[in-house]
């Protein structure tokens, strides 16, 4: 691969405007032919959302400051060496740099460094590109502006202003806080309403309808064909009327069929747990049962081998993830699982996929995609732990993770598990001691 980069270099260096112009033409028509339609998709879609960055990153100076750097500036430098207002470049490096999952944790520039405005050395530390020199060259800047603010209405069919084109202004206006309350967001800045995005849409048929057509094609790949399943379930066998697989939020069902399909074999109901007003709409699944439940409140199956929850947490502040996970707590048993299916971001070289997804998340829900070591905290605070991950997906690194209490005993599975977990773990911790405190989430 290396080497075909350096001759793509030297044939750009040799050749005039046109034959370089050239070149880009038949790399980006080499690139559209590699993609998946829901990478055309995504590409296409979050092309908006760069303007926006490009805004953003203009309004807290951090172009000029990493483009007129002779080193890499790590996020403490960029705060001191910036022209922004104390109150605004203060604020908002203060919060880059805690470390707490209530907080930007460097949303901003991992965004602007996965589309190539900034390039990321490591861990917090940036340097300029060719891109970040234009961007931080006024006449430059003031193009970025004029694009965001003035022509993005001439392509809409009415005045409101759009999620991506509201966001930076809605972050200076906020002196860039942390977007941590679903009803203080973007969107309600974007769209004139006090609602949650998610109780707004549904009093929207067409907006609805676009995202209900939307939702079968997001995130395809198979978790099933990378999970150990049967390692997992082992020698367990549903006694009667106990549950093998509950889908916790599971929208129209996909995955209980799925599961289904491919395990045919294993012991156990096979339910879908959703909102009665998603249920209404739905066809009947063989051998899928539907149930009525809302995530907020007590789980109601007990004892099952699999509680999964796919594309959940995203949707939500940390503490109504909390809120979420305890409310399932109470009905685990000994071989129970709970299956955490979500983006699991890496430290660093986080992919634009995923960086456009949690900027978008953070905009519309105050919510946000989570790094392995967030989530850590997270399942810690509902008094959880991770077994293990699977990852399924890259570069954007889709996993399922494995939640168990964080203090018992007992568990079924591998040998090798229970030995691990029998040298960790006191014996005759009972799961009916665990104290759990009450989440506040709401829909």
């Amino acid at each position: 691969m290396e080497g075909l980069i350096a001759q793509i270099q030297e044939l750009a260096r040799e050749t005039d405007d046109a034959g370089r112009v050239e070149i880009q033409d038949a790399l980006r028509n080499l690139q559209y032919s590699l993609e998946s339609p829901y990478e055309t998709l995504l590409r296409i879609s979050a092309q908006h959302l760069q303007t926006a960055g490009a805004r953003i990153g203009a309004d807290l100076k951090i172009f000029s400051a990493v483009a007129q750097s002779e080193k890499p500036l790590t996020t403490r430098e960029l705060a001191q060496l910036s022209g922004a207002a104390p109150e605004l470049m203060g604020m908002y490096f203060r919060l880059l740099l805690k470390n707490t999952t209530d907080n930007f944790q460097g949303r901003i520039l991992r965004y602007l460094a996965s589309v190539g405005m900034v390039k990321e050395e490591s861990k917090d530390t940036y340097s300029a590109n060719n891109i970040t020199k234009v961007l931080a060259d006024p006449n430059y800047q003031a193009g970025i502006y004029h694009w965001h603010a003035t022509l993005p209405p001439l392509y809409r069919t009415q005045l409101k202003s759009n999620l991506v084109q509201a966001l930076p202004d809605f972050l200076q206006e906020t002196k860039y806080q942390n977007i941590s309350e679903n009803n203080k967001t973007v969107f309600q800045k974007a769209f004139g309403t006090d609602l949650p995005c998610f109780a707004w849409l549904p009093n929207q048929p067409k907006r609805f309808a676009y995202l209900q057509g939307m939702m079968p094609i997001q995130r395809t790949a198979d978790w099933l064909s990378k999970f150990p399943v049967k390692e997992e379930v082992g020698s367990w066998v549903a006694k009667p009327d106990q549950a093998l697989f509950v889908d916790v939020g599971g929208g129209r069902g996909h995955q209980c069929s799925s599961f289904k399909a491919k395990y045919p074999e294993l012991t156990g109901r096979i339910i879908l747990q959703e909102l009665p007003q998603t249920l209404a709409n739905l066809k009947p699944i063989e051998g899928v049962e539907f149930m009525e439940q809302d995530f907020f409140k007590p789980q109601d199956i007990k004892g099952a081998k699999f509680y999964y929850l796919r594309n959940i947490l995203h949707d939500y502040a940390d503490d109504k993830c909390i809120s979420i996970l305890q409310n399932l707590i109470p009905v685990l048993d000994s071989s129970s699982r709970i299956l955490i299916d979500d983006m699991v971001l890496p430290n660093t070289g986080v992919h634009w996929h995923a960086t456009s997804m949690d900027i978008t998340m953070m905009a519309a829900l105050g919510s946000q995609e989570r790094t392995a070591n967030e989530f850590e905290r997270l399942v810690e605070k509902a008094g959880l732990r991770i077994l293990e991950t699977s990852t399924y997906t890259w570069p954007v690194t889709n996993a399922v993770m494995v939640l168990v209490p964080a203090r018992k005993v007992g568990y079924e599975g591998t040998a090798k598990k229970e030995d691990s977990l029998r040298k960790e773990e006191e014996v005759g911790a009972d799961i009916s001691k665990l104290e759990i405190s009450a989440g506040q989430g709401s829909y």
